[in-house]
C-alpha cells in the first residue's frame, strides 16, 4: 500500500472543495473524495486504488477495531421502545464470547483495502450490519461472523473459511452474507415451487410462501404450468378465468413490494411455463416495454421448460398445439415417450385451444429474448433424463 500513486491530485482537490460546505463532517469529505476518486477511475486506474483507500479508510475510522466489540453491540442492540432485539443469534454470540481473544486476533484489517470502491458501496448498501442504520461491520467483520456463522465452535474451520473469503478466494450467496449468525440463519439462494394448485386458496397459498421466502432473501422458482389458461371455464363460479396475466401483475407486485432483507435486494421471482399452454403468447410479452400496460409485469422474469416434441416440430416446420392444463391434464407431469404420448392424444381427441406453426412460436420466443433478455430456456426431457432424482 505503500507505492506511489499516478494521481492529479490538485485537480481532485479542486473536484471535491466545489462541494464542501460549512460544518460539514470530516466522513462526508472522505465520502466526496472516494466519489470523485471513482468518476476518475478511467482517466488512470490508481484513482480507483485511491477511490478504494479512501472508503475503506473511513469506514476504518467509524467502526469497532475489535471484532468481539462489534459482535456485542449487534447482540445488546435495543429497538426504537428500548427493548433488547439482539441481531445475532445468542448461541453464536456465546460461541464469539468463548472464543473472544482468538477470533479478535485472527482478523487481518488490511484485507479491506483488497476490495474496490464499488465492492465497498455494495456492502455498505446492503451487506454490513447495522444499528439505528449505522454501520456497525466492517468487511472482515462480516466474513468472520459469517464463518462462525456455518462452523460455530470449529476454531480450525471458522480461520479456514474466514482466510479464503477475506482474501477474495470465493464467497458465500448473498442469503448465507445476509442471514449467517442472525436470528434467522436462512442461507439458501434458490427455492423451487410449484403452484400449489389452480384456486383461489392454491394460488394464494403459493404467493404467500414466496412472500416468505422472498423476506428472507430467497430467490424464487416457479412454475405456472398447471394454471388454467384465459378463456377456460370455471365451474366454481360458472364463469371465465382471465388466465395468467392478472395472476402475475400480483406475483409482481409481491416480488416488488416483499424485497429481500428489508430493502437490501429486489425481491426476485423466475415464472416457467411450458410451450403448450395456451396463454403462451401472452406469457412472453409480460417483460416488454411496450403495449398495453395491463398485460405487462416486468419485475418478474421469465423462463420455458420445454419438451424435446417442440424442437422437433420446429426443426420439422410442424404445427403445434396449444392446451389448457384444466381440460388437458398431465403434460407437466410427464416428459420424454410418456409425453409425446398424452400430447398426441389431446391432438387427436381436438381438445387443443389454438394451432399455430411451431417456427411461428419459436420466432416469438427468440423476439422476446433479444428484447428482454428472457425468456430462460431449459430442456425438459434433457434434464428429466439427467436428473438423479427419479425416486
Amino acid at each position: 500500500m505503500g507505492e506511489a500513486l499516478s494521481v492529479k491530485y490538485g485537480q481532485l482537490v479542486m473536484k471535491v472543495i466545489d462541494q464542501l460546505y460549512n460544518n460539514i463532517p470530516t466522513h462526508v469529505i472522505d465520502e466526496l473524495t472516494a466519489e470523485q476518486c471513482a468518476s476518475l477511475c478511467t482517466k488512470h486506474v490508481d484513482y480507483a486504488t485511491l477511490a478504494s483507500r479512501i472508503i475503506v479508510s473511513n469506514n476504518h475510522k467509524n467502526t469497532s477495531s475489535k471484532f468481539s466489540e462489534a459482535m456485542s453491540t449487534l447482540y445488546d442492540f435495543r429497538d426504537i421502545h428500548d427493548v433488547h432485539a439482539p441481531i445475532l443469534h445468542e448461541d453464536i454470540w456465546r460461541i464469539m464470547e468463548n472464543h473472544k481473544d482468538e477470533l479478535d486476533n485472527m482478523i487481518d484489517y488490511d484485507r479491506d483495502y483488497l476490495i474496490d470502491y464499488f465492492g465497498f458501496k455494495t456492502l455498505e448498501r446492503a451487506y454490513l450490519m447495522r444499528c439505528n442504520k449505522k454501520i456497525i461491520e466492517r468487511p472482515q467483520h462480516m466474513w468472520l461472523r459469517v464463518a462462525v456463522g456455518i462452523h460455530r465452535n470449529d476454531i480450525e474451520a471458522v480461520k479456514e473459511t474466514y482466510d479464503l473469503m477475506s482474501q477474495k478466494f470465493f464467497t458465500h450467496a448473498t442469503p448465507t452474507l445476509f442471514n449467517a449468525g442472525t436470528q434467522r440463519p436462512q442461507l439458501s439462494s434458490c427455492y423451487l415451487l410449484g403452484m400449489e394448485s389452480d384456486s383461489i386458496d392454491g394460488i394464494y397459498n403459493t404467493l404467500k410462501e414466496c412472500a416468505k421466502i422472498s423476506k428472507w432473501a430467497g430467490g424464487i422458482g416457479l412454475h405456472i404450468h398447471n394454471v388454467r389458461a384465459g378463456g377456460s371455464h370455471i365451474r366454481g363460479t360458472n364463469g371465465t378465468s382471465n388466465g395468467i396475466v392478472p395472476m402475475l401483475r400480483v406475483f409482481n407486485m409481491t416480488a416488488r413490494y416483499v424485497d429481500q432483507g428489508g430493502g437490501k435486494r429486489n425481491g426476485s421471482f423466475a415464472i416457467y411455463m411450458e410451450p403448450w399452454h395456451a396463454d403462451i403468447e401472452d406469457f412472453l410479452d409480460l417483460k416488454k416495454n411496450h403495449g398495453d400496460e395491463e398485460m405487462r409485469a416486468r419485475d418478474l422474469f421469465y423462463a420455458l421448460w420445454i419438451p424435446s416434441l417442440f424442437m422437433e416440430k420446429v426443426k420439422n416446420d410442424e404445427e403445434w398445439h396449444l392446451f389448457c392444463p384444466d381440460k388437458c391434464p398431465g403434460l407437466a407431469d410427464c416428459y420424454g415417450e410418456d409425453f409425446e404420448v398424452l400430447y398426441n392424444k389431446y391432438v387427436t381427441e381436438g381438445s387443443h385451444m389454438k394451432v399455430l406453426k411451431a417456427r411461428d412460436l419459436w420466432y416469438k420466443i427468440l423476439d422476446s429474448q433479444m428484447e428482454t433478455g428472457t425468456p430462460y430456456l431449459l430442456y425438459k426431457d434433457a434434464a428429466n433424463e439427467k436428473s438423479n432424482q427419479k425416486n
